[in-house]
């Protein structure tokens, strides 16, 4: 690829870093894809800077008609828009990026397929080694948890605040995720979280553009921070 295309894209990439901030929602396991894209369109309207299509319990078509449904929405209402697990997917939609977890391709093997303008990003967990390897190996940015009891992952590692400030020096957006809401959201951004990933306490709300409101406005507005690119 020409020098200039390759900076191109990394600025691409470097733009998409930067709008890791805020509230960072994560799609709940829903068969109605109307009902996905409507609940995931008044979080965008609500202030969510990105969305994460997660869906655990969909067989492979309905993954990919959502996803594509998403995609299209995003188009018309703005947003980040991430696929968990599967950078094929993520790829084949036009999506920001994929985010991976210790089960999933690696973070090597995601970029192969996303390519060099598109996000990956990595749960860590409890780990900071783990973080500092992610983002050795190339991440955009690193979730850690769980920081509270979460009904989605009840048996999930538990994180210590203290991680959220720890993870800071490695300078790439932080995102904090496990049983977030509009309460506790405050104590994970002044440890350090540039970002909450919130499922149940967005998407399960009866009003979910207020809930989603609720913690979008918890969160400083942006400085211009400017991640690092690997």
């Amino acid at each position: 690829m020409p020098a200039a295309r390759i900076d191109d894209a990394l600025a691409r990439r470097r733009a998409r870093a930067r709008r890791i901030a805020g509230l960072y929602a994560v799609t709940p396991d829903l068969a109605d894809t109307a009902d996905l894209t409507t609940r995931v369109a008044a979080a965008l309207l609500g202030g969510a800077a990105a969305i994460q299509y997660r869906n655990k319990t969909a067989d492979s078509a309905l993954r990919q008609a959502q996803a594509h449904a998403l995609a299209r929405l995003q188009a018309l209402r703005g947003g980040l828009l991430i696929v968990n697990d599967d950078a094929l997917l993520a790829a084949e939609i036009g999506a920001d990026g994929v985010h991976v977890g210790e089960d999933d391709a690696s973070i090597v093997a995601a970029r192969e397929i996303v390519g060099p303008d598109r996000l990956v990003g990595a749960s860590c967990y409890d780990d900071i080694e783990r973080a500092r390897a992610a983002v050795a190996a190339g991440a955009d940015y690193i979730a850690f948890g769980s920081f509270f009891p979460s009904t989605v992952k009840p048996n999930a590692r538990c994180a210590e605040l203290e991680l959220l400030g720890a993870a800071r020096a490695l300078d790439v957006p932080v995102v904090a995720i496990g049983g977030i809401t509009v309460d506790n959201a405050p104590a994970l951004v002044g440890a350090g979280a540039d970002a909450v990933a919130v499922i149940t306490a967005v998407f399960d709300a009866p009003d979910v553009e207020a809930a989603a409101r609720a913690i979008a406005i918890r969160f400083p507005s942006p400085t211009g921070y400017i991640a690092p690119v690997h």
